[in-house]
Parts: C-alpha cells; sequence; structure tokens
C-alpha cells in the first residue's frame, strides 16, 4: 500500500493528478460530499447555537468505507478538495469521518490541475480553514431553516410538493416582477423618418434617421408622436434638396473584455454559444477536471471554475504574451500587461479562469474533445487572450444631413486596427437594426456637400415594453444585486425552472402562475424573504464569515428568531390559496368530467376535474415543425413517464379516425429519402451535433460510422411550444 494517500472529489480529477504524482501516492475520490444534514428531520438544533447533526450520505458506505482502509494504511494523507468554502467543507467532514486532527497540515488546493500546481500544493500542506468550512456551513444550516420551515407553509396554503428557499425565491420574484413590468407597460406611439441618401457624384448609398429641427442657430431634438406630424414634416421638405450640415470625424480606443468569471462565462456561454447556465458549469467542471487528450492521457485544460476574481498569475500572463506575440505580432502586444481589478478583496480568492496549458489550443486537440467541450473551452481560450491583446482603434464619423430645418443624423464607425478584436469578434447578432447601422461604413463627405435622395419612408412605432429576463441577463442582475454567489447562480435557475416557477419561450425567462401565487404570498408574509438588498446584504455577511470578520452563530441568531415568529404567524392567519383551473373544454374519457390543465412538477399535463376520485391524466401534446413520413400529416411531441421523459413523436393523426401508426424516438427529416433503401430519414444525434439517418434499421447505409463532421442542424429542438408532464415517486427536498 502507498505510503501518501491524496483525497480528491472526483475519478476524473484523481486520473488527471495521479499523471503527476509518482508511485508513492495513492490518489482516490470521495465522489462529492460524504455526510450532510438528515433529510427525515431539521438536523439543526436551534436551541443550542443551531448546532447541527451530520450523518454519513446514504449510498456513501462503499466510498467511506474505502476511504477508512486506506487512511488507515496510509502514513500521511491529504486533502485536496477544491479551493473554495464547499471544498473546504468536504474536507473538514472528511478529515472528521478518518478522525484527522484539525491541526495537521493535511489540506492541500490548487488553482489549476497542472504539474507545477499540484507539485507546489503537495509540498506545503495547510491546515483546514475553519473560516471557510463555517462559512459554508452558514449557509448550509441557513438554507436549511428556511426551506424546511417555508415549505410545510406552502404545502397547507397552496399545494403540496412545493418548495421555497433563500436564494430561489429572490431569484423568482425577479422574474415575477419584470412580468408585471410588462404587463403594466403602456406602449406610446412615435415616427420615424428615414432616408437613403447618396453624394451625388458617386453612387455611395447610405441611411439617416430624422433627429430635430434647427431654431435659432441650434438643432432641438424633436419626436414625432403622432401621423399628423409626420405627413406635416414630409410635406416640407418634399422636394427640397439634402446637403451636409457637418461632419465630425474621431477615433476611439475599445478596450478588451477582463477574463471570465464565473458569472460572465455564464453569460457569455449563453449569449454566444447557447448554452444553458447548467450546461456551462457541466462542461467547464469537465475542462477543469481532465479531458483525456490523444497522446497526452488525462489533462486539466483551464483553471478553477468558480470564481469572482479576474486576477491572473505573473505566469500566466507571461505565457500569453508570448502566445499573442507569436500568433498575431508584436502591434497586437501592450507594452505591459493588462491588469483587470475586483469589486472587492473578498473577490482574490481565486485566478480569473483561463487556460491551463497554453501549448493546447482548442484547434490543435479539437479531436478529443466533443462538440460542447470545444466551443466552450475555444470560449474561454480566446476570451482570456483577447483580454491580454491591444486595444481595438475605430475611427468614428457623426453626419449631420439637412433639408430646409430638418436635420437627419447617422453614425459611423471602421475598425482602423482590430486588436483584441482579432480575438474576440463583436457579437452583432445581439444588436438592433439601428445599432447595426450606426457601425455602418459612411462616405467621405465635406461640410455642405450636395446630397442624393434616393428613397424617403416614415413608419408607424410603438415604444417597447422592458425585456423578459434570459438565463444570461437574469444572472447579470443576480451578480449585479449581490445575491448568490458564482457556484449557485446555475443550480438556482435550474430548481426554480425545474418546480415549475418559471418557465422558458425560447432563450426568454417567464413566471408561472404557480410562481406568481407562491411569490404573492412570501412577498406579503416574509418580507424579507423576498427582498433583494435583504438578501444582498445577508450574502455579504456570509462572506465575512468566511475571512474571520462575523461569528457564524450569531448571523444566525440574528436572523432566525423573527424569521420563525413570521411562520407561526402566518400558519394561522394566512388563508389558502385556491389555484385557479384552466379548462380545456374537453371531458373525460373516463369518467365524462370536464378536464383542466394542471401544473406539476415537471409543467403542465392534463387531468380530469375529480382527481382524485378519478386519476385520469395525460400530456399535453405539443406540435413540432415538420410532417409524418408516412401520411404527410402534422407532427406532435410526447415526454415518455415510463424513460425519465424522453421525447417520443407520432403522427397528429394517431389514435383518430383514420389512424396513422407513426411513432418515433426520432423527429424524421422534412422530404429527404433514403437514398439506398427508400425510407424516411430521421435526426440522430453524435457529440451534441445532429445529422440524417436513415431510419430502416436493416438499411445497408445503417452498418457505416456516423460522420465526423456531423451537421450542427438540432431538428429535435425546434418545437412551438415546450411543455411536459413527467411522474415522479422521489420525495421533494425541502430546502435549497
Amino acid at each position: 500500500m502507498s505510503k501518501n494517500l491524496v483525497i480528491v472529489e472526483s475519478p476524473a480529477k484523481a486520473k488527471t493528478i495521479g499523471r503527476y504524482l509518482g508511485k508513492e501516492y495513492k490518489i482516490t475520490a470521495s465522489v462529492g460530499h460524504i455526510r450532510d444534514l438528515p433529510s427525515s428531520t431539521m438536523g439543526v438544533d436551534v436551541k443550542h447555537d443551531f448546532r447541527p447533526t451530520y450523518i454519513n450520505m446514504r449510498g456513501k458506505e462503499k466510498v467511506i468505507r474505502e476511504l477508512k482502509e486506506y487512511a488507515a494504511s496510509a502514513d500521511r494523507v491529504y486533502i485536496a478538495t477544491d479551493p473554495d468554502r464547499e471544498g473546504e467543507a468536504i474536507a473538514w467532514h472528511i478529515a472528521k469521518v478518518l478522525n484527522i486532527d484539525l491541526q495537521d497540515d493535511c489540506r492541500i488546493s490548487f488553482n489549476e490541475i497542472t504539474e507545477k500546481a499540484v507539485q507546489n500544493a503537495i509540498t506545503a500542506p495547510r491546515k483546514i480553514d475553519i473560516d471557510l468550512v463555517n462559512a459554508q456551513q452558514a449557509r448550509r444550516i441557513l438554507d436549511r431553516l428556511v426551506g424546511y420551515e417555508l415549505s410545510p407553509l406552502l404545502w397547507t396554503k397552496v399545494r403540496k410538493g412545493l418548495s421555497a428557499g433563500r436564494v430561489q425565491s429572490v431569484a423568482t420574484k425577479l422574474v415575477v416582477d419584470r412580468e408585471k413590468e410588462i404587463d403594466a407597460f403602456v406602449p406610446e406611439e412615435y415616427w420615424n423618418i428615414n432616408v437613403e441618401l447618396t453624394p451625388e457624384a458617386t453612387r455611395f448609398p447610405f441611411r439617416a434617421r430624422y433627429h430635430g429641427q434647427i431654431n435659432r442657430g441650434k438643432i432641438e431634438k424633436v419626436k414625432l408622436s403622432n401621423k399628423e406630424e409626420t405627413d406635416a414634416l414630409l410635406a416640407a421638405i418634399s422636394g427640397q434638396p439634402f446637403f451636409v450640415e457637418s461632419v465630425k470625424k474621431g477615433k476611439k480606443l475599445r478596450q478588451p473584455f477582463a477574463p471570465f468569471t464565473t458569472s460572465t462565462l455564464q453569460q457569455e456561454a449563453s449569449r454566444r454559444i447557447g448554452f444553458t447556465s447548467r450546461k456551462t458549469m457541466s462542461v467547464a467542471q469537465q475542462l477543469y477536471e481532465g479531458v483525456e487528450i490523444s497522446g497526452q492521457g488525462q489533462v486539466a485544460l483551464v483553471s478553477y471554475i468558480r470564481t469572482d476574481s479576474v486576477r491572473v498569475s505573473t505566469e500566466a500572463l507571461a505565457a500569453a504574451r508570448d502566445l499573442i506575440l507569436g500568433r498575431y505580432g508584436e502591434q497586437y502586444l501592450p507594452k505591459s500587461p493588462r491588469k483587470y481589478s475586483n469589486k472587492n478583496s473578498a473577490q482574490d480568492a481565486h485566478e480569473a479562469i483561463r487556460p491551463a496549458h497554453f501549448e493546447l489550443s482548442p484547434e490543435s486537440i479539437r479531436s478529443s474533445l466533443s462538440n460542447d467541450q470545444y466551443r466552450l473551452y475555444k470560449l474561454i481560450w480566446d476570451r482570456f487572450l483577447s483580454s491580454q491583446m491591444a486595444s481595438a482603434e475605430v475611427d468614428t464619423v457623426s453626419l449631420d444631413v439637412r433639408c430646409v430645418d430638418s436635420i437627419f443624423r447617422t453614425q459611423g464607425e471602421t475598425v482602423k486596427f482590430p486588436g483584441f478584436l482579432a480575438a474576440y469578434e463583436d457579437l452583432n447578432e445581439d444588436l438592433s437594426e439601428d445599432e447595426k447601422n450606426d457601425k455602418a461604413k459612411l462616405p467621405d463627405l465635406q461640410d455642405g456637400q450636395a446630397l442624393k435622395l434616393l428613397d424617403l419612408k416614415s413608419e408607424q412605432k410603438f415604444t417597447l415594453p422592458p425585456a423578459r429576463y434570459t438565463e444570461a441577463t437574469l444572472i447579470k442582475t443576480l451578480e449585479e444585486k449581490g445575491i448568490g454567489r458564482p457556484s449557485t447562480y446555475a443550480p438556482t435557475i435550474s430548481t426554480i425552472l425545474e418546480r415549475n416557477y418559471i418557465d422558458k419561450d425560447g432563450k426568454t425567462i417567464h413566471p408561472t402562475e404557480l410562481g406568481k401565487v407562491v411569490t404573492a404570498l412570501l412577498a406579503e408574509n416574509f418580507t424579507e424573504i423576498v427582498d433583494v438588498s435583504f438578501t444582498a446584504d445577508m450574502e455579504s455577511r456570509l462572506d465575512e464569515i468566511e475571512i474571520g470578520k462575523k461569528d457564524w452563530v450569531k448571523v444566525l441568531s440574528e436572523f432566525y428568531p423573527s424569521f420563525h415568529e413570521l411562520i407561526l404567524k402566518a400558519g394561522s392567519s394566512v388563508t389558502k390559496v385556491k389555484m385557479e383551473e384552466k379548462k380545456t373544454g374537453e371531458q373525460c374519457p373516463e369518467c365524462g368530467a370536464e378536464l383542466i390543465v394542471k401544473e406539476g412538477r415537471f409543467g403542465q399535463f392534463i387531468a380530469c376535474s375529480k382527481f382524485p376520485e378519478c386519476k385520469y391524466t395525460r400530456n399535453i401534446e405539443v406540435t413540432v415543425k415538420g410532417s409524418c413520413p408516412i401520411c404527410g400529416s402534422g407532427l406532435v411531441s410526447h415526454r415518455s413517464n415510463k424513460y425519465k421523459g424522453r421525447t417520443f413523436y407520432t403522427c397528429d393523426k394517431k389514435g383518430s379516425s383514420p389512424n396513422c401508426e407513426f411513432i418515433s424516438w426520432y423527429l424524421p427529416v422534412e422530404g429527404q429519402k433514403c437514398d439506398t433503401c427508400g425510407s424516411y430519414m430521421i435526426w440522430k444525434r453524435f457529440r451534441g451535433r445532429a445529422y440524417p439517418k436513415c431510419a430502416n434499421p436493416e438499411c445497408p447505409k445503417n452498418a457505416t460510422k456516423k460522420p465526423a463532421n456531423a451537421s450542427d442542424i438540432d431538428g429535435e429542438e425546434k418545437v412551438e411550444k415546450k411543455s411536459t408532464r413527467k411522474k415522479s415517486t422521489s420525495t421533494k427536498k425541502k430546502e435549497d
């Protein structure tokens, strides 16, 4: 048996670290937490300083037994869990289970899993940081207190199976409040007048928009509020000449973005590559723990992924500058390394998210990565490299065009030197048409120059309500308001989606009726729980525990008594909320009662209004784009209760008269037949991509391998509405 035992959290991480330590080290994994509060009771003694009762987690018996066996025969135990409060707490629990003295130097940590970082850590072990442990413990106990006492109240006042949480309830309220703003919004009419012009001497069309009038030699902005005002202006300029009133040229520097934090990574992955926050963190975890690279073994590709910091190590800065110099040239390299500032010192525990091996570019190892891994790794690589590149130099032009006393204005810009944009391009698809026009290239014009009118259009517009949140903008808002922390954004959004408090329509998020009802009840009776300022202040107090400035018991003592008093009061004063039923207009085929739409844990479904006397239910059918390959009718998708909610497709005439028997796990390819056997084609997946394949399992083509360059077409996700139901017999968690 090895003399030294190293305990990490995951088998993938263990495999990666194993490349850098010799045979005298045995590396094993705890597979996450091994102890937690019990699920059957609160597990917190509120009368005795909130003393928690921890138990070994169910299913971890074998892991714990092996850890004890390995530790008993080892001369030295190192606990190498992640370098954050969660990792520190796991290390503390492991030490408790293995009876390791907390004063021993048993803890090692590193920001990246590279040979140098691991070797440096193993030579400089430290004690377990009890402040970090207490910070995690305080959050865990606080969430248990809130969830364990609020959730049963929701069961009795709204319906069984609901839950509430310290962060999730505030996130839901943000979505609900935004929907209220949208509903209350009153659009205002306004009109635009757009002209297309060109210099008379040469054809170089450009567009400008009515801005205002010249009054006593000054330009005053004018808003056209109705058709009458617009028509009067059109009449005034009809047939009149256009000429350049003024040209203002300038230069500006565009600075690169800071390297990624957890929050900005989730936001950009949503905007640029369409990942949900949960998917981003899952793929990022794979990149951090290690990926099997052809010819090299298991290699960790990025630094630690849960961070608020934009700090970068001196070694990484030097490596990035060498790479920029070799790939782009000296003009793309600033005179000195760029350094970015954190909002506060508490955020400086880790580096920003960056590549761990600068010799492994995304392109050089693409064949070893899945499509999702490649896309996220390239995003991290490009963002970090660009953060150390020269500024982009942009020439700007602001142009005023005059017709009588009316001013039409346009702006343009030309990138003179791309700088960091050579590595991290603008995301033009996020821009409105007006913003894209503002970046358009303009002809070289002089004051007083005559212009020729090519086109003139007026258009009626209405002001728009605030935009609904997307995952990216909700995460940005949570971060700006100080609600939650980087590691909580993805699970928070996933939780309120799963619990049917919010739903998604494409990328946008909106509250469900259930979310509105629960939020209203909490806002009326537990103001602090859904108050943004209070929640942000609590996050700050929890952060101060982490750096030893506050006592965790005192923080909980200041919160719990008044909260518990509100729970007792609400139990007797709050009346039961009756959820409004949405009628379908159909009769139950089993008992003849009316069918209604119900909200379940996994979305909407149709049920008999006589439940529980009649237990008839069915999924809501969702129309998908495409046609049945057998009869040419439409297609609908369903979620399978038997196979863990997996989607399948049927003809919309299935079960009707005449009946079509088409049913498939895969969406048919519209209008395409197999050129070998003549069967219809279906969309199959390989490494996250969709490609067409013959549906006939006996077709000779199906004996061939999947194409490496499979199409990005994602037919399975082209649905008009997401509405599913999934049965579950598992017990719902009571807290976040």
